[in-house]
């Protein structure tokens, strides 16, 4: 006949028991889980910090040092005020308030105020620049009267102007120029020839002293010879022609008004 027989009563007394001993296997493993990983971690560190073969370790520590400078404030000369010119008062010129004092000292110094002393020289220059700028560029040759105009006299071409006057009166260059000839010349017994600034020649006859040599530069109205009597002269006078190149004698009274001298009278 079946017997039953009776489970003990101290079962679950087993059980805990079992229960206890898989949860100290599970910290047991979790255990050494943890220091499986550690050690891991430790390996890795150390590799990392350990240089390549054949590269020191000072190379490497200082690329580790240059890494880590970008991440240091303490570096960073954006946030260092003693590292930036721009907020460095006693580096900014512009702020510098000595400096700007001493810029306006040499500014507005007292000599710079005191009149400064022209040279002689250039007092001298500039007074003969003025001379020149008002001196005439053409002048009438001598002072005496109009005593014959150009054209046809005696059935010939008289090619000039007449002016009368005392014999030793000064005759004086009409315009700027350059002796070209001075000395005997047929009918004239004297002339003197300048090349004028317009490029014609000036023809001054019947002189009675020259003073002017060939070569010479001459201004207007300088003084080139006297009035005299030689050659053909009914009289003391100056006789006066103006060449144009390529053309030859013409009439001086509408050469000399069209630069500004007037001959005045009417001999004929």
């Amino acid at each position: 006949m079946p017997v039953t027989v009776p489970l003990p009563f101290g079962r679950r007394g087993a059980t805990r028991s079992r229960r206890y001993r898989v949860a100290t296997r599970a910290v047991a493993v979790s255990a050494v889980v943890s220091a499986s990983l550690g050690v891991l971690a430790a390996t890795e560190q150390h590799r990392t910090e350990t240089p390549p073969a054949g590269q020191p370790l000072a190379a490497t520590s200082a690329a580790s040092t240059t890494e880590s400078a970008t991440n240091d404030p303490t570096d960073s000369g954006t946030n260092d005020p003693t590292d930036s010119g721009t907020n460095d008062p006693t580096e900014s010129a512009t702020n510098d308030p000595t400096e700007s004092a001493t810029n306006n000292a040499t500014e507005f110094t007292p000599e710079a105020q005191i009149p400064q002393v022209v040279p002689e020289t250039v007092l001298w220059e500039q007074q003969q620049m003025a001379i020149e700028a008002a001196r005439p560029r053409t002048v009438r040759p001598v002072t005496g009267m109009l005593t014959s105009n150009f054209g046809t006299r005696w059935g010939a071409l008289h090619a000039g102007l007449d002016f009368g006057d005392p014999i030793g009166a000064p005759i004086a260059t009409v315009t700027d120029g350059t002796i070209i000839e001075a000395g005997p010349a047929s009918g004239f017994g004297l002339w003197v020839r300048v090349q004028q600034d317009d490029g014609s020649v000036g023809v001054y006859g019947h002189v009675n002293d020259i003073l002017a040599t060939v070569g010479q530069e001459v201004r207007a109205g300088d003084i080139i010879a006297t009035v005299g009597n030689r050659g053909y002269s009914t009289g003391p006078h100056l006789h006066y022609e103006v060449h144009e190149p390529g053309v030859g004698p013409v009439d001086p009274r509408p050469w000399l008004a069209a630069r500004g001298v007037e001959i005045t009278g009417d001999p004929d």
